[in-house]
């Protein structure tokens, strides 16, 4: 495990530009940027896209993994590192993935509170539907448009973007149909979305998806996510799959990109296997 990290941060300061100082200077490029101009969000997001070598245009159509949180300077290089090194030996399927840059993180990854120390975090906040709207109305037809992909999605997110992940599981669940959260912030709201899991789980037609979410040392966010696992378990909704992987020893600040291994590993497999 310690030689993949290590191989995946080589590789993702090796994409973010660094070059021995002998080399001959040139580009290194991974992918492509594109911008939007949203008419949901009335601003313009930049987006940025992997695709695995091998894939251009003419290639085989590719499954898509989006990703909050990602800008060149946020967890792009992460996320697209441990994917290029997962699909090079042959431990996950080729995946697109698009990083979606930030302007107002908390704004954009946080749904309505009517806790006073939430609202603290940023002038504003609450914005996580108007998000989700920017994404199904305007980013995935955009990456339907320009790219050959299938039909299959997925969504990866940590801390702040994994209670996004998580909120949108829960309420608009047919969205993705596969769920990464990491270490997410289920706190928010004094834990308002753990209190209605069970609820929204009960709603009918509950469309299958598969969710996998990771916890680290951090008190706050188990306390959340054990309370959506036990109503998980209880509700036991047909087509639905998920697993909680305790990460005790990583912390808040370590556990993404060994969480990330583990998920991308166990779900996205040539052969996934059974959550």
């Amino acid at each position: 495990m310690r030689r993949v990290i290590a191989l995946i941060l080589l590789l993702s300061g090796c994409a973010a530009g660094r070059t021995d100082e002998a080399a001959a200077p040139g580009e290194l490029v991974i992918g492509r940027s594109i911008t939007i101009d949203s008419q949901v969000l009335g601003e313009t997001r930049r987006i940025n896209i992997y695709t695995p070598p091998g894939h251009g245009p003419e290639g085989p159509p590719l499954p898509v993994l989006y990703m909050p949180d990602g800008g060149m300077q946020e967890d792009f290089h992460h996320i697209t590192g441990i994917v290029q090194v997962l699909t090079g030996n042959g431990t996950m399927r080729p995946f697109l993935v698009v990083g979606i840059e930030n302007t107002e993180r908390r704004r954009d990854l946080t749904g309505p509170t009517s806790d006073p120390e939430d609202r603290k975090i940023a002038p504003r906040v609450g914005g996580s539907a108007a998000f989700r709207r920017f994404l199904r109305e305007e980013l995935m037809p955009q990456i339907q448009q320009r790219h050959r992909i299938t039909g299959e999605t997925a969504i990866v997110g940590e801390s702040l973007a994994g209670l996004f992940v998580m909120e949108t599981f829960f309420v608009e669940p047919a969205l993705f149909d596969t769920y990464v959260a990491i270490d997410p912030s289920v706190w928010w709201d004094r834990g308002a979305l753990a209190r209605e899991a069970a609820a929204r789980l009960q709603q009918p037609g509950q469309p299958p998806r598969t969710l996998y979410v990771a916890t680290s040392d951090e008190r706050d966010m188990q306390e959340g996510v054990q309370a959506i696992v036990g109503a998980l378990g209880q509700a036991a909704v047909p087509g639905v799959r998920w697993h909680h992987e305790p990460m005790p020893e990583e912390r808040h600040s370590t556990i993404f990109h060994a969480a990330a291994l583990r998920a991308f590993c166990k779900l996205f497999g040539p052969a996934a296997a059974a959550l």
